[in-house]
């Protein structure tokens, strides 16, 4: 299998199905009739029984960008587009729209069976889930690099952290909350973790100098993937492939990656805790939870690493314009360049290290902090604030979001918020149906306005969609 290949399979184990983790819409946090809000914080305790439509009890789509479209395409005179590597784009125009970490993440998650019911003198949840995140982060010394290039007699660039990550989970979660008195509730919640796959790739240090003599470039890096038993990433020895030096021998032979036999390839846990604290003072309520403190342990797992090694051009030479020349076959432009980007790669591809061990890998905790303030002139709608902060290396963010909630009637509540993130400001909504029999739920936390004809946010590309079907019933 091609290595598009081999991307298309990290990216089908993850549609099958972490990067980040399962989470009901931030929208709907204050609303009460929500049947998911137990995925935010597992203190909340429903006022109804339910049990979900397989597949269709809670399903939300995401994306998520501190990055655009608008970041790098710029509008010429005439109208037409061109990128920010064009010389008409400043390099202090580009360069003030990006961060020291440029990430791009997208997530699908899917409850397939969930049930809510009061027992044991509480509230209690059991769900099956799958959730999939890919992640991509671009540190700022990259793009700086290919903007500006060489400055002056000599320019250095350093950066670290160009990181792709996949990950596709299921999960079978068991969760319980209870009054502890009459303004206190507490949760928890407990999840078995079954792998389903992971791809890590990142290139932990780069040292790129650009001067009159000499290209150099140093780097190291690392590859971790794990999708079981029928994930086959062989090296060129091991595929036939003929090599022009010996140490290439035991690189990865991306065109011979295969996979032809689904199984599991790993196994975690992790826990949920929160707490509710009800008229603190007079119609306010403060609540806080953590989320996904836990673990997974790939199986089957492949490593490769780019040895720290330097390479090093210094031009090229005796080149040969034309044809009547001696050696033109060897010293063409072409025929150099040719050698030049296959030295590059030689010198920053993987070579697999081993086969078959296993690794262990942190979750994404998510912490949730809410204040809810039920208004004195009309106590059907309550102001809220929630802050989020997501741990995650160079993937994590912190969102501040303020809502207004309203509740007219019994059968249905909604809210309208804004949230001010790492990924830049946004408007988030949720529409909630519970009347007797069902509930049935719409929102976004990341509501655009301008998109391209490919439907893509044209600011940071921030899009999200959560929307679920339960009966309910008690």
């Amino acid at each position: 299998m091609k290595k598009q290949h081999f991307i298309l399979l990290a990216l089908a184990l993850a549609s099958a199905s972490g990067v980040e983790a399962q989470e009901a819409s931030r929208s709907g946090y204050f609303l009460d009739g929500y049947s998911f809000r137990h995925e935010l914080n597992p203190a909340f305790a429903n006022d109804h029984n339910y049990i979900s439509i397989p597949a269709l009890g809670n399903t939300d789509l995401g994306l998520n960008s501190n990055v655009g479209v608008s970041t790098f395409l710029y509008k010429l005179p005439d109208g037409r587009l061109t990128t920010f590597m064009s010389p008409t784009v400043s390099g202090d125009d580009f360069l003030s729209k990006i961060s020291n970490n440029n990430r791009l993440t997208t997530n699908f998650n899917m409850t397939i069976l969930s049930a809510g019911f009061k027992a044991f003198g509480g509230f209690n949840t059991l769900s099956l889930s799958a959730r999939t995140d890919v992640g991509v982060n671009i540190p700022r010394g990259m793009l700086e690099f290919m903007k500006l290039g060489q400055q002056g007699a000599s320019s250095t660039y350093s950066f670290s952290d160009l990181r792709l990550k996949a990950a596709a989970i299921g999960e079978i979660a068991l969760g319980h909350s209870r009054a502890i008195t009459d303004q206190i509730e507490v949760g928890a919640k407990v999840k078995v973790l079954i792998g389903i796959g992971n791809v890590d790739a990142r290139i932990d240090k780069m040292d790129v100098t650009l001067s009159d003599d000499v290209w150099k470039i140093n780097a190291s890096g690392s590859l971790n993937a794990a999708a079981g038993e029928g994930l086959r990433v062989p090296t060129n020895k091991e595929s036939g492939k003929e090599t022009d030096r010996p140490e290439a021998a035991d690189e990865v032979n991306w065109d011979g990656i295969d996979y032809d036999k689904f199984s599991t390839s790993g196994s975690g846990l992790a826990f949920d805790l929160g707490a509710v604290y009800r008229d603190v003072i007079p119609g306010l309520t403060v609540s806080a939870s953590v989320r996904d403190l836990g673990f997974t342990v790939w199986n089957n797992n492949v490593k490769a690493v780019t040895p720290e090694t330097t390479w090093q051009f210094d031009g090229f030479t005796n080149i040969a314009l034309d044809s009547s020349q001696p050696g033109y076959d060897d010293n063409s432009l072409k025929e150099q360049s040719e050698a030049l980007f296959d030295d590059l790669k030689d010198a920053i591809n993987f070579r697999r290290e081993s086969t078959g061990g296993t690794r262990t890998s942190a979750l994404a905790a998510t912490l949730h902090l809410a204040a809810e303030y039920e208004m004195p002139f009309y106590n059907r709608l309550t102001g809220g604030f929630l802050f989020t902060q997501h741990f995650n290396g160079p993937f994590s963010w912190s969102e501040g979001r303020i809502s207004a909630n309203v509740k007219p009637v019994k059968w249905f509540d909604c809210s309208v918020s804004f949230a001010q993130s790492s990924f830049g400001s946004s408007f988030g909504w949720m529409l909630n149906f519970h009347p007797r029999g069902f509930n049935f739920f719409i929102g976004s936390d990341h509501q655009f306005f301008r998109v391209t004809p490919q439907f893509v946010p044209v600011g940071n590309a921030n899009m999200n969609l959560n929307l679920g079907f339960n009966v309910t019933f008690g």
